[in-house]
C-alpha cells in the first residue's frame, strides 16, 4: 500500500498500515532469529575447528537482514558442517587405528587418547566431544604414526626372533613338544601384515618370552658349536700329528673360539670355515706324504744303524748261544739298510728342496726344519765316518805292530839238541827281546857238533812249529779286525761301515 494513495484520517491511515507494520516486524524478528541461529552455529563449528571456547557474543548486522545475506551465512554454515564432518571422520579413523594398534600391542587405548585430549574419550560430554581442531588432528596423526612405527618395530623383531627360533630349532633338532608353546608366535612371525595379527600378539610379554627362548637356545647352540669346533680342531690336530706338521691357523681358531663364546658366529659359517681349514690341512698333508714316507724309512734305518752299532760293540756276538744266528742274519740285513742311508738322505733333501720351492715355505717336521735336520745328519755322518776311518788306521798300525811282535816269538833251535823247546818258548820278562834279536842268527847258525842233515831237520821243525803258532794268532786277529774295520770300498763311498 502506497501512502499517497491512502485516504481518510491519520488514525484511519495508521490503523490501515499497522497490520502491515506488525507483519514486517514479525518477519524482521524471524529473519533476525535466523541470522542469530545461523551465526551461532557458524561460531560454534568454527570454535570446534579452531579449538577455542565459545565465549564470543553473537553480533548481527541488522542493517542487512536480506535473504541474500542469510543465504551467504547458510552457505558458510554448510561448508563448516562439511568440514566438521570430514574432521570427525578423520578423528574416528585415528581412534580406530589407535584402538587396533593398542589391541595388538597390548596397550590401553583410553590412556593413549587421554594423552592426546580428554574430549576424545568415549562417554565425554557434548562440549568435549566436539574438539576437532587442527591441533587435535595433528596430535592424533602423530600418535598413530608412533604406534604404527612401534608396531612395525615389534613386527620386525618378532620376525627376526621367529627366524632365529626356527633356525635354532633346526640346528639343535628340537622336538615338537618343545616347539609347541611357540607355534602361534611362529605363525605371527611369518605374517607380512597386521591383518593376521591377533590381540596381544605383539605385546612386550610375548616378545620377551620368545626372546628369552632364543637366548636360551643361543647358549645351548654356543655350547654345541664349541663342542663341534673342538671336534673339528681335534681332527685338524690329528692330521697334523700324523703328518708331523705344525698346527696351522692357531690365531684364527682362537678368534673363532672368542666369537663362539660371544654368540656372534653363524653355524653354517663356522662349519664352512672349519671345513676349509680341514681341506687345506689335508691337502698339505697329501703333498707331504711322499716325503714323510721317506722320512719314516730314514728314521727306521737310523734305528737299524743304532742297533748295529750296539751289536758291533757286543764282544759276545760270535759266542755259540741260542739265537745267535738270528742276530747274525739281522746284522747282515742291517748293514744293507745302513749302506743305503746316504743315498736315501740325499734323495730326501732333493725332494724337500723342491717342495719348499713350490710352496715357498719351510718344510717342518715336529716344529724343526727337515732340511736342516738332514744336513745336520749328513754332517754328523761324515764326522762319524772320518772318526771310524781314523780308528781303522790306528787299528791297522796296531795290527801290524802286533804281527811283528808275534813274529818275534818264533822259536829257533838251541845250541843244545836235548832241550830245544824249553828255551825256545821261554816267556819270562826280557826273554822276548833277547829271542827276537837273536832268532835269525840262531836259526842260521846251528851247533857245530851236529851233522848237516840234522841241522836241516832241526831248522824245518822249528819253522813249522813257529808258523803254526803265528798263523793261529793272526787268524784270530784277522777275524776281529774284519768285524771292526771298514771295507775300502765303503770308506771311499762315505757309507757307514756298520
Amino acid at each position: 500500500m502506497q501512502p499517497e494513495k491512502m485516504t481518510g484520517t491519520l488514525k484511519e491511515q495508521l490503523n490501515s498500515i499497522t497490520p502491515a507494520l506488525q507483519e514486517m516486524q514479525m518477519r524482521k524478528e524471524a529473519r533476525l532469529k535466523q541470522f542469530i541461529e545461523v551465526q551461532t552455529e557458524i561460531q560454534r563449528i568454527a570454535s570446534e575447528i579452531a579449538g577455542r571456547p565459545e565465549n564470543e557474543a553473537i553480533t548481527v548486522n541488522q542493517e542487512d537482514l536480506s535473504l541474500k545475506k542469510l543465504e551467504e551465512h547458510q552457505s558458510e554454515l554448510q561448508r563448516l558442517k562439511r568440514e566438521k564432518s570430514d574432521r570427525l571422520c578423520k578423528v574416528e579413523e585415528y581412534k580406530v587405528l589407535i584402538h587396533n594398534y593398542a589391541k595388538i600391542m597390548g596397550m590401553d587405548p583410553s590412556k593413549i587418547l587421554s594423552n592426546v585430549h580428554t574430549s576424545l574419550l568415549d562417554g565425554a560430554n557434548d562440549q568435549q566431544t566436539k574438539n576437532i581442531s587442527d591441533d587435535i588432528l595433528n596430535k592424533l596423526n602423530t600418535m598413530v604414526q608412533q604406534l604404527k612405527e612401534e608396531k612395525n618395530q615389534r613386527m620386525d623383531k618378532l620376525h627376526s626372533l621367529g627366524k632365529a627360533l626356527t633356525k635354532l630349532w633346526n640346528i639343535l633338532d628340537t622336538n615338537m613338544e618343545e616347539r609347541r608353546p611357540y607355534g602361534e608366535i611362529k605363525i605371527y612371525s611369518m605374517t607380512s601384515g597386521s591383518s593376521m595379527l591377533g590381540p596381544g600378539s605383539l605385546t612386550l610379554e610375548t616378545i620377551q618370552k620368545i626372546e628369552s627362548e632364543v637366548q636360551r637356545l643361543d647358549h645351548l647352540k654356543a655350547s654345541k658349536m664349541k663342542e663341534l669346533f673342538m671336534i673339528k680342531q681335534t681332527e685338524i690336530k690329528e692330521i697334523c700329528k700324523k703328518s708331523h706338521m705344525d698346527m696351522p691357523y692357531q690365531t684364527e681358531m682362537n678368534k673363532i673360539m672368542d666369537v663362539i663364546m660371544s654368540g656372534d658366529v653363524d653355524h653354517d659359517d663356522l662349519l664352512k670355515t672349519m671345513d676349509e681349514y680341514i681341506y687345506k690341512v689335508k691337502e698339505e698333508a697329501t703333498s707331504r706324504k711322499e716325503i714323510m714316507d721317506k722320512v719314516e724309512k730314514w728314521m727306521a734305518s737310523c734305528d737299524e744303524e743304532r742297533w748295529l752299532e750296539e751289536y758291533s760293540r757286543d764282544e759276545r756276538r760270535y759266542s755259540i748261544s741260542r739265537g745267535a744266528h738270528k742276530h747274525l742274519k739281522r746284522a747282515e740285513r742291517a748293514r744293507i739298510i745302513v749302506n743305503k742311508i746316504p743315498g736315501l738322505v740325499e734323495l730326501l733333501m732333493a725332494k724337500t728342496e723342491i717342495w719348499e720351492q713350490e710352496r715357498e715355505k719351510v718344510f717342518y717336521y715336529d716344529e724343526l726344519p727337515l732340511l736342516a735336520m738332514l744336513k745336520d745328519y749328513m754332517l754328523t755322518l761324515k764326522e762319524k765316518e772320518e772318526e771310524k776311518y781314523r780308528q781303522w788306521e790306528n787299528k791297522k798300525v796296531q795290527t801290524q805292530l802286533a804281527r811283528r811282535h808275534e813274529n818275534s816269538f818264533i822259536l829257533r833251535p838251541n845250541t843244545s839238541c836235548s832241550r830245544p823247546s824249553s828255551r825256545g818258548f821261554n816267556t819270562s820278562p826280557g826273554s822276548s827281546t833277547i829271542w827276537s834279536s837273536r832268532l835269525p842268527t840262531m836259526v842260521q847258525q846251528p851247533s857245530a857238533d851236529n851233522s848237516s842233515a840234522e841241522k836241516d831237520v832241526h831248522i824245518r821243525k822249528v819253522r813249522n812249529r813257529s808258523m803254526q803258532r803265528a798263523l793261529g794268532n793272526n787268524r784270530s786277529i784277522s777275524i776281529s779286525y774284519e768285524d771292526k774295520t771298514p771295507s775300502l770300498s765303503a770308506i771311499k763311498q762315505g757309507v757307514s761301515p756298520i
